[in-house]
């Protein structure tokens, strides 16, 4: 069996769209947290023989607060072809800036090393 591969092309308006190179055009299903929330439309894309047009619908069910996974799988071969990661809401705004703060230290830390270091060196 040939391997199949899924290349994202964009994720806009709820609408995954992507390329499918495999031999045969397989189902390819999206799964959030075990079960299958929808399934893509795949058809022949008609400038490349071994080639599928692949896309789905994402359903609303999958947006909320946090990190979300979405898997896309081979129907045939129950593969994970591609996921999707979708972040939002307040928590990950809390965490996203309590990253940076955490960044910033670092990086004023390694400006004061670097400065010592150059003055250290610097009459050699």
């Amino acid at each position: 069996m040939d391997p199949e591969t899924l290349t994202p092309v964009r994720l806009s308006g709820g609408r995954y769209e992507g390329l499918l190179t495999s031999a045969q055009g397989a189902g390819i299903e999206a799964v959030f947290e075990g079960r299958v929330v929808a399934v893509a439309s795949v058809s022949q894309d008609p400038q490349r023989p071994d080639g599928w047009r692949v896309a789905c619908d994402l359903p609303p069910e999958v947006i909320g607060q946090g990190v979300s996974v979405i898997s896309l799988r081979s129907v045939a071969s129950g593969e994970v072809l591609d996921r999707i990661t979708l972040m939002s809401g307040a928590p990950l705004d809390e965490d996203i800036r309590a990253e940076m703060a955490l960044l910033r230290d670092e990086l004023e830390m390694l400006k004061r090393a670097f400065r010592r270091h150059c003055a250290e060196t610097g009459d050699r």
